[in-house]
């Protein structure tokens, strides 16, 4: 009885010296904002509009190889339409940047903070998240894949949550061919340092 006990006493502390020097591998990898990339694509009746707008910054939270968390700062001064050129680009920037749009005066950065992450695949996750647009913070959720230092997501956000109501038929009536809708997408690509 003696010696099982002075065994359980020798296997409980090579046990917690063991715990004691092993660490997750937990990290923070800072999103490389020159190589990544945000493209948005709105729809209207006549057609659609895409464009870009650039990532102030960003990382996604890691322990080990798993994604647990992160958060992207976007740079709202930066929208750019690239299915247009000349007088017909400038105008639309100017009015996406103007207080019918995102007042971009104001508001200079959007952001998304993941709240809940949940493996969903292999490389894949599902992501709950606060995203904050002109200061209104909204739930969104959507996918997201990692490879490597890869890293690629698409959202659908309604624009109207956020106060963006020009051109909107579920405020404005007889709008007709003139009508926007009110979801646009967001595809990210994220290349990590």
């Amino acid at each position: 009885m003696k010696s099982m006990f002075k065994s359980l006493a020798s296997v409980v502390l090579i046990a917690f010296i063991g715990l004691s020097f092993t660490t997750l591998d937990k990290g923070k990898k800072e999103v490389n904002t020159t190589t990544s990339s945000v493209e948005w694509k709105a729809y209207k009746v006549t057609g659609s509009h895409k464009g870009t707008v650039a990532i102030k910054s960003g990382s996604l939270d890691f322990t080990g190889d798993k994604l647990t968390g992160g958060s992207v700062t976007i740079d709202m001064t930066s929208i750019n339409t690239t299915d247009l050129t000349g007088e017909y680009k400038g105008k639309l920037d100017g009015h996406l940047k103007s207080g019918d749009f995102f007042n971009v005066e104001k508001f200079t950065t959007s952001t998304i903070v993941f709240k809940k992450v949940k493996a969903s695949g292999k490389n894949a996750y599902a992501v709950t998240a606060d995203l904050t647009i002109k200061g209104i913070t909204k739930k969104v959720k959507f996918d997201i894949s990692i490879y490597g230092k890869k890293a690629t997501a698409s959202l659908k956000v309604d624009r109207t949550q956020f106060d963006i109501k020009y051109g909107s038929s579920s405020f404005f009536d007889n709008l007709k061919d003139k009508a926007i809708y009110d979801e646009f997408d967001l595809v990210v690509d994220l290349e990590l340092k």
